[in-house]
């Protein structure tokens, strides 16, 4: 007997899928829908960020280069501590820190398994090592709060459509490597970017808090670095900016957040 698969018969398939495939961000335990496993995103991670090594100019200055290194090691210590402290798993975690020669790139982004590029059109904004702390904490939050792979199953779902949303990934491989450098904040790389929420870049804030004060950076520092970031805005609005909530806003969720990171850095004083 043949039987046949209509698209109305398989909402209900496709209703059970979505809840299967949701999960929870770390400190926020906020509900969210991650259609790729983690291992699918690893691979795609890793050719990827190899790709962008190759397609770019990478700095050789020790002035630019040992401070991203200096600080990228620091917080990826504390964030393998905070992974295991939020009981999620470190093994997949290979941590590689680029920087990228484009003094007109304000940008910093991270990958699945610790994949991280800084663009040296950031330097000036981040001025030393706390403030480098600060962005690059909040890509590394980004990264782990698996925002990338919510925006990037959004994005399958809106371009690829639910019914061939299985068969992305081997069907439209190039479709599939662009909403990837777009989920993870690499669109420059195709001119796009797909926007974070709100929501995120709130969590994102928070987590990096918490991870560079583990690490030893004081969250402080984050009021200054955006107030710098947003004065820079104000004539040239960076790519970084382009989807990141209201100055003011940002600011007063920021001081918020603050007394929970300061207990993670006074308990390393």
């Amino acid at each position: 007997m043949k039987i046949q698969c209509t698209p109305v018969k398989l909402v209900p398939f496709f209703l059970l899928f979505l809840i299967a495939a949701c999960a929870t961000t770390p400190l926020t335990q906020r509900r969210q829908l991650v259609l790729l496993p983690s291992s699918q995103l690893m691979q795609m991670s890793l050719s990827n960020y190899g790709e962008v090594k190759n397609n770019s100019k990478l700095s050789t200055d020790p002035r630019e280069v040992e401070p991203v290194l200096r600080v990228g090691k620091r917080l990826a210590d504390a964030t393998m501590r905070y992974l295991k402290e939020q009981n999620l798993p470190t093994a997949d975690y290979a941590w590689e820190f680029i920087v990228i020669k484009d003094d007109e790139t304000v940008n910093a982004w991270c990958m699945p398994g610790g994949k991280i590029a800084v663009y040296t059109g950031i330097l000036p904004i981040t001025k030393d090592d706390t403030g480098l702390a600060v962005v690059m904490g909040h890509e590394i939050a980004h990264a782990i709060a698996n925002h990338g792979n919510e925006r990037m199953s959004q994005g399958m779902l809106a371009e690829l459509g639910s019914v061939a949303l299985a068969y992305a990934v081997k069907e439209q491989p190039e479709k599939t490597k662009d909403l990837f450098f777009q989920a993870y904040g690499a669109g420059t790389q195709i001119g796009l970017l797909l926007p974070y929420s709100r929501l995120h870049e709130s969590e994102a804030d928070r987590i990096g808090l918490t991870i560079m004060a583990m690490a030893g950076y004081d969250p402080n520092a984050a009021i200054p670095f955006w107030q710098r970031m947003n004065a820079l805005s104000d004539s040239r609005p960076p790519e970084f900016l382009s989807t990141h909530p209201a100055p003011d806003s940002r600011i007063e969720n920021i001081k918020q957040y603050l007394p929970e990171a300061m207990r993670h850095y006074q308990s390393r004083s």
